[in-house]
């Protein structure tokens, strides 16, 4: 072994395909934080009417996908976007758009988006829950009171409940970005980083630069490369997040 100083992050700086799987994260962040927190709002906000019907049973089946491992999940997708026997291109077959059938996982345009459904499907229930909670400490009389003066579903979610929970949502959007900005398993069973490097993500190039390619300076530089760039996004989010909240205060 020979001691190469700041070698490896001087390499680091210059490495595209680090920096390409840092734009897939924070693509892969962006999109879940949208399809994770946003819809689990909106499902949260459906199961909160009093309308609903069956609210344990709708909550029991949203969470349950957080319970199985991340790797069965990748391997069940997996079989979904299979060409040959896949669940997509059958139904695609089945309602006449054969023609649209394809490897799904094997395209450079679009893999991003394909492995992030898997990674949302996944954890909405676990941010449903987290809202569902917060939604218990809003009294019920203002709820009540809005809908007497006329507000539909939408301004009361904007105007009333959003404001009123806006720590927890806080707290959805971080374990979010913390969440996607680590992610591996489900990139490791689906695609592996490929084809090429189109769904490479950090994580999953530090695992092949220290144990496939045996570099393992490079590989621990990496590592201390995603925990900077992580923290980083982190704070900036949170930062940006409070502001915004302070600012809609005054």
């Amino acid at each position: 072994m020979k001691f190469i100083g700041l070698g490896n992050y001087a390499e680091l700086i210059s490495d595209k395909t680090f920096w390409n799987s840092f734009g897939n994260n924070l693509y892969l962040t962006i999109f879940a934080i949208i399809g994770q927190v946003g819809l689990a709002f909106v499902f949260a906000s459906m199961l909160s009417s009093r309308t609903a019907r069956l609210k344990k049973l709708h909550r029991t089946l949203a969470f349950f996908p957080v319970t199985v491992s991340a790797v069965v999940v990748g391997f069940v997708w997996s079989m979904i976007y299979d060409y040959n026997y896949g669940l997509l291109n059958i139904l695609l077959k089945a309602v006449g758009a054969g023609n649209l059938t394809q490897p799904w996982l094997s395209r450079n345009s679009g893999i991003m988006t394909l492995v992030s459904i898997p990674i949302i499907w996944q954890y909405i229930g676990l941010y449903m829950v987290i809202i569902l909670a917060a939604f218990t400490s809003i009294d019920k009389e203002i709820i009540e009171m809005s809908e007497i003066d006329g507000a539909n579903g939408f301004q009361r979610a904007r105007f009333i409940t959003l404001p009123m929970i806006r720590g927890s949502m806080l707290v959805c959007i971080m374990l979010c970005i913390s969440g996607n900005m680590k992610v591996f398993d489900h990139i490791f069973v689906m695609t592996g980083g490929g084809p090429g490097n189109a769904s490479m993500v950090m994580a999953m190039y530090a695992y092949q630069t220290s144990f496939l390619k045996y570099r393992m300076g490079y590989g621990s530089a990496l590592s201390i490369g995603i925990l900077i760039l992580s923290l980083s996004i982190i704070l900036i989010s949170r930062a940006l997040l409070q502001g915004k909240g302070r600012k809609g205060d005054v």
